[in-house]
């Protein structure tokens, strides 16, 4: 008895079939990403099929056809993964339960690349499994969006798997859409629901479960791959079984036949509704975090307001005492408790709103050349009796940078200074010693450094030196300070080009470090125009504004008994008071004063109505104007300025201050 091959046995319509599915087999393997493998365990053969991700790896052909077994497949997966595939094949043969692992691959040049494998098998009649074969694709790209959004989002914890894929492919001949049955289960439906096989498109199907409002971007994204070439890679809403939207990434590429035209389409569809909910969360948190800010930003402006009026008071009230010969030596030391306490409330006040101002941004520097041996000497001449109070040695080593300086905002940078000395200061023991060095680095850096002989740090602070608010275990102490002034130093060093850095040993000291590139040699005469200006208060000319006109609208008695009393100081300089707007604006024009000081918060209107009023009045719309207000916020201050303000004061006004911005307001307005 003669056998007849088995390829004679085949009829025409078979032979086409079986040429359709190893066309099919071969445009799967033109997908980028992905790669087929099949075993055999009757032979127990290893046959990697094809496509193109080993060929992504960099492996030539001649090393995948040599591969035959597990095991040797095993040397290219990484050795923490290696036990999750043994596994997961026990569990699917065993059990029947679905063959789904992630793990790494070894590319030829060294690298990893995350691979995921999807697997099912052919059985025997007794149950035991006789062939198992699957699909590898890379889900590197996805595993690394993965981890980017994990780290710059630590609050939301989630791990996307990417294990939603379905493939499809699209013929043009008979214009038939191929879908796995993966698709499908994406919705919670089986390939053989009657929802999905209402008539004979699936493709139509698939479309009429889409968003409306995403089928016109598909339809886009579809046309404008075929007919230029851009890739197709669209994100849309899709409706499940159960009534809810499913948001799906699909990715596809045409293959063109030898004329050019397009012949099949091939791609995958990938479920990424988890990840667009946790983008939701994130933009949800991202708008809760802003109504923070902006509440925190609210409830700043009120403080400062609330806290300002009476230290313009308890300031300005003491600062009338430097116009008195009068006081007796037990007098002048109490009103300097008075202002140094009031002064101490100030700078807390102050703190909070400049690290405010510094976190919105809001801080503009004026960078100038700034010969730091004149600041240097500026601070220690400011803190000199702070340090006698405390009983410590306060020096300057210039070494041979005296005459050096730098880029920078000559007041921030005095502030950055004056927190590291004041500290250094503060933090000290009676007998000890603070000393602010120069030098220089070989690349022309230079760095100012501050040192003390104080209790240090210990290494469990270390790490939270620079946490706003934290004062490192001083809360209980009698040394006052806010926990926020090491942190304002850092920024403000580093908005200059600077940078900041510290050493300190517990009981031995601490060394606070600031390095500032660019440095220059310079002397005197190359720097025209700079004069030293000490922190400390001057007295004003009190014979400048002779034959002048003041008005003042302000509603709050203590600042006009203030301003009442230090006017009356300067010779030939009329003073008028007005409570009201509305008042202020009626002797503005009968009175014509030669300035104007306007209070911001005036009961019934407001400082900008008046201020509104006043510049669109013809009789006093050259008249200076300057806000003096309460509100000290940046935004106050930009809306004051942009409202048309010749100035800005916020209290508690220093009166030199204000005797400045009164002489340059009037100098502005003559010429």
């Amino acid at each position: 008895m003669s056998i007849t091959p088995l390829h004679r046995q085949l009829t025409p319509d078979q032979h086409r079939s079986i040429e359709h599915l190893k066309n099919r087999f071969e445009r799967f393997n033109s997908i980028p990403g992905y790669g087929f493998w099949e075993w055999d365990l009757v032979q127990n053969k290893f046959d990697l099929a094809d496509g193109q991700l080993w060929r992504d790896l960099g492996y030539s052909r001649s090393v995948t056809d040599n591969i035959e077994t597990l095991e040797e497949i095993q040397e290219f997966v990484h050795e923490d993964d290696r036990d999750a595939i043994p596994v997961a094949m026990r569990n699917h043969f065993a059990e029947n339960k679905p063959y789904d692992v992630t793990f790494r691959l070894l590319c030829a040049d060294g690298s990893w690349r995350w691979v995921q494998a999807r697997g099912g098998s052919v059985r025997a009649d007794t149950g035991a499994v006789i062939y198992f074969a699957g699909v590898n694709f890379d889900i590197s790209d996805e595993k690394s969006a993965e981890r980017d959004l994990r780290e710059s989002e630590k609050r939301f914890q989630r791990i996307i798997e990417s294990s939603n894929d379905g493939i499809w492919e699209w013929s043009r001949k008979g214009g038939q859409f191929h879908f796995s049955a993966r698709c499908w289960e994406l919705l919670g439906y089986h390939q053989d629901d009657d929802e999905v096989n209402k008539g004979n498109d699936r493709y139509k199907t698939w479309r009429s479960f889409m968003h409306d409002g995403d089928r016109q971007k598909f339809d886009q994204a579809l046309e404008y791959h075929m007919t230029h070439g851009t890739p197709f890679d669209v994100e849309y809403r899709i409706k499940g079984k159960s009534g809810e939207w499913h948001w799906i990434r699909g990715r596809g590429q045409v293959i063109y036949d030898e004329n050019g035209e397009v012949e099949f389409m091939s791609g995958a569809n990938v479920d990424i509704t988890e990840l667009k909910r946790a983008e939701e969360r994130v933009l949800a948190a991202k708008e809760l975090a802003e109504h923070a800010n902006q509440a925190k930003s609210e409830f700043l402006s009120s403080m400062s307001h609330e806290l300002r009026t009476p230290m313009n008071a308890i300031l300005g009230f003491t600062q009338l005492f430097d116009y008195d010969d009068n006081l007796t030596n037990d007098q002048l030391d109490n009103i300097s408790e008075i202002r140094r306490a009031g002064n101490h409330l100030l700078n807390l006040i102050n703190d909070v709103l400049d690290l405010s101002k510094i976190e919105a941004g809001k801080v503009q520097l004026s960078m100038e050349p700034v010969l730091v041996s004149r600041v240097v000497n500026d601070v220690i001449s400011f803190c000199r009796q702070q340090a006698d109070k405390q009983q410590v040695s306060l020096s300057f080593e210039p070494n041979h940078c005296g005459d050096f300086y730098i880029q920078a905002d000559q007041v921030r940078f005095r502030q950055a200074l004056l927190n590291l000395v004041s500290n250094a200061i503060k933090y000290n023991k009676p007998g000890g010693r603070a000393v602010v060095s120069l030098n220089t680095t070989t690349n022309n850096a230079l760095l100012i450094t501050v040192r003390d002989t104080g209790r240090g740090i210990s290494e469990l602070h270390k790490n939270q030196l620079f946490q706003a608010f934290n004062r490192l275990g001083a809360e209980g102490s009698n040394i006052e300070g806010s926990g926020i002034g090491l942190l304002i130093t850092r920024k403000l060093v580093e908005m200059m080009g600077g940078h900041l850095d510290f050493e300190s040993e517990e009981g031995v000291g601490s060394s606070f470090q600031i390095q500032m590139s660019e440095a220059k040699f310079t002397s005197e005469e190359e720097m025209p125009g700079r004069t030293n200006k000490s922190l400390s208060d001057k007295r004003v000319d009190t014979k400048a504004f002779r034959g002048k006109k003041l008005l003042y609208v302000e509603d709050n008695q203590a600042n006009v008994r203030l301003l009442e009393q230090f006017f009356s100081k300067f010779e030939g300089l009329t003073l008028d008071i007005a409570a009201e707007g509305f008042v202020g604006l009626y002797k503005a024009r009968t009175e014509k004063p030669d300035i104007i000081l306007l209070d911001v918060n005036l009961p019934g209107m407001d400082g900008f109505e008046v201020l509104s009023i006043l510049k669109q009045d013809p009789i006093t719309e050259r008249i200076p104007v300057l806000a003096v207000s309460a509100n000290a916020m940046p935004m106050d201050i930009e809306r004051g300025i942009k409202a048309g303000f010749d100035d800005y004061l916020s209290k508690p006004v220093d009166v030199v201050v204000l005797v400045n911005a009164i002489e340059r307001a009037w100098a502005k307005a003559q010429y």
